[in-house]
């Protein structure tokens, strides 16, 4: 691990040396490069949707530091994957298949098409048509059949939480459907983000307060929310917001949501020590498992980004992300659990923002 790392928020050099350090110690968990390993996949315990955050995470490295070591690898992963329907509903993933799994990758070709990554051989699938494929298989699953609307968390009948609607899903779901509203200017999009808002309200998955729950069955028409509340889901409807915020040229409604959806991550900060981001349903119980270790990488990663879309919300709500850069500087610094390492490096948007 990165021990000895150091950072100074003042100095971009020392902001992207220390970028780097972190981005080559994540990739020390890939091993799809190597020879008779699987490109785009990360080895147990890691899922295969962690592996389309993590390229995520190299997109947005490239993006602000300018370091293109990665691309290539980036570009073979995300292009691997694809499926034989350029939608990402790989074969080799059948058993464990979410709308959630699917979208993180969706969502990470959806970067790659907003930050211009350097296009895809003109023979494949391109970034932008990945996304749009991705949307378009989620919007046919949209379910009325059971609590009036929203997406299963599994894709297929024979996987456990089939019957189970969360809200990251959805979220995610929105998320793109928001960002390519935005990207192409289709009001379709618009339209199914609004619509996935809304679902999301009625149901009771988002409260007045805008905090948002992990999901509800299906066999209880929804009616059995599961109170915890993740870090993720929370950044995910964030970005969302601000990128509705932005298509609709900053009206007061998305401003408002947006806004709201800022204020209540406050829940997320620890008291002592101050504004350290707290992964609250499992963090202060030692309970966390591989997957919630990841979660504030996206959010933070998506606070950096929502500041594009919103650049309003920047200046007076850096300060709290600014002693998350250092808090885990820290931890990177006593040799901490790797799992830190994705946080760095999704906290380089707001260092270098």
């Amino acid at each position: 691990m990165s021990s000895g790392l150091k950072l100074d928020l003042d100095d971009s050099d020392s902001i992207k040396a220390a970028a780097g350090q972190a981005a080559y110690d994540m990739m020390k968990y890939y091993d799809g490069n190597q020879t008779g390993r699987i490109p785009g996949n990360l080895p147990d315990p890691y899922y295969w949707w962690e592996c389309g955050a993590m390229f995520g995470s190299l997109l947005d490295y490239y993006y602000y530091t300018g370091d293109d070591q990665y691309n290539d690898l980036v570009t073979q992963g995300l292009l691997f994957q694809v499926g034989p329907s350029n939608d990402y509903m790989t074969p080799n993933q059948t058993k464990t298949t979410g709308n959630d799994d699917q979208g993180f990758w969706g969502m990470a070709v959806m970067t790659a098409a907003e930050q211009k990554f350097p296009d895809p051989p003109a023979n494949k699938p391109q970034w932008l048509a990945l996304a749009q494929a991705v949307f378009n298989t989620q919007a046919l699953r949209w379910d009325t059949q059971f609590c009036n609307g929203g997406l299963r968390w599994q894709v297929f009948t024979f996987n456990t939480g089939y019957d189970y609607k969360n809200t990251i899903s959805n979220g995610v779901f929105f998320n793109l459907a928001a960002r390519l509203a935005k990207y192409t200017g289709n009001q379709t999009y618009a339209d199914w983000a609004e619509k996935a808002w809304d679902w999301t309200t009625a149901v009771g998955l988002m409260s007045p307060e805008y905090h948002f729950f992990d999901g509800a069955h299906t066999t209880l028409n929804c009616n059995d929310t599961n109170r915890q509340q993740w870090t993720y889901n929370a950044g995910v409807y964030m970005l969302g917001a601000a990128n509705m915020y932005n298509f609709t040229k900053g009206s007061d409604k998305w401003r408002d949501r947006l806004d709201n959806i800022f204020n209540a991550t406050a829940m997320f900060y620890s008291p002592n020590p101050a504004n350290v981001m707290v992964e609250v349903a499992c963090e202060p119980y030692g309970t966390c498992n591989t997957d919630n270790f990841s979660f504030k990488a996206y959010l933070a990663r998506w606070m950096a980004a929502t500041t594009k879309m919103a650049p309003y919300i920047f200046g007076p709500r850096l300060q709290r992300q600014h002693y998350n850069v250092l808090a885990v500087q820290a931890a990177l610094f006593a040799g901490s659990s790797g799992q830190m390492v994705p946080n760095m490096t999704g906290l380089l948007g707001w260092a270098s923002r």
